[in-house]
């Protein structure tokens, strides 16, 4: 007779769930609670009904809204008496831009959440001291370029990724198409380009364009000699600084003040992309 019996599955871990709350001298201003209670509002139009849905006692929830409109630099609700509909209370669109604010962070971090692994067992100090350094990895990085997908060129074995700054200024990401695809790159992405710094060029006299190198404009901000190298500071045409370090032979020739050309190569960028 076959056995009935199913090998245990090993149980799954929980997963890792976060809060946000803005906090002040005073305490909470805003939390997971007072968000339901804006969105309750919203949907029902009565401070009354949407204490009971949160749940909160109507005295909690008076008080709550009273202390966010407080700290709060504009309105957030609109209250009108009387009338037909017997009164009511009502969201501003300041406070449904606050409420969207605060979903979108609050999505943001369950992203990388998301993207750990599980809760060690309970006693497991080693393991919860790893998961405490992976949350909060750097990266050795100088450039960490937020950017968005411009375009994307298919060479046969390779692919061009043209991520735009903003205020014009665009550079090329060359990737292989493995990496585009487990990515799911799409014109209109929003990630981060890592460049590191001494794989950038600074050049006084604007380069002729090349194949394979990058070449963005801007003002060198600042020089730093060290003994061997020479930390620079350029700013491009939006703002954004991009960071290079080269041999001081070659800092010879930049001056503080003075247009300046940045050169690195196009697969010399490392893409991230977060989701």
């Amino acid at each position: 007779m076959a056995s009935s019996r199913r090998s245990a599955r090993p149980a799954a871990k929980p997963p890792l769930k976060g809060s946000i709350s803005l906090q002040t001298p005073l305490g909470a201003v805003l939390s997971e609670s007072r968000i339901r209670l804006l969105e309750a509002i919203d949907r029902v139009g009565s401070l009354n009904r949407a204490a009971r849905e949160v749940p909160l006692s109507y005295k909690a929830a008076w008080d709550a809204l009273d202390t966010m409109n407080q700290h709060a630099p504009e309105p957030l609700v609109v209250r009108a008496t009387g009338g037909a509909g017997g009164g009511g209370t009502r969201l501003t669109d300041y406070a449904r831009q606050l409420v969207a604010l605060y979903r979108a962070m609050e999505s943001s971090q369950q992203d990388i959440l998301d993207r750990l692994p599980g809760v060690p067992a309970e006693g497991d100090a080693p393991a919860l001291r790893t998961l405490i350094r992976r949350m909060s990895m750097r990266t050795s990085a100088r450039n960490q370029l937020a950017c968005r997908v411009q375009g994307l060129t298919d060479r046969g074995g390779l692919v061009d990724v043209a991520l735009d700054l903003g205020q014009g200024d665009v550079f090329v990401a060359t990737i292989t198409p493995a990496s585009a695809k487990s990515m799911a790159l799409k014109v209109g992405d929003e990630l981060y380009a890592l460049v590191k710094a001494p794989w950038v060029q600074l050049r006084a006299k604007a380069p002729r364009r090349q194949a394979g190198r990058n070449r963005l404009a801007g003002t060198l901000m600042a020089l730093q000699p060290g003994r061997t190298h020479t930390a620079c500071t350029l700013q491009l045409g939006g703002g954004l600084t991009l960071e290079a370090t080269v041999p001081n032979a070659e800092a010879t020739t930049l001056r503080p003040g003075t247009p300046a050309w940045a050169e690195f190569a196009t697969d010399s960028a490392v893409l991230v992309t977060f989701g």
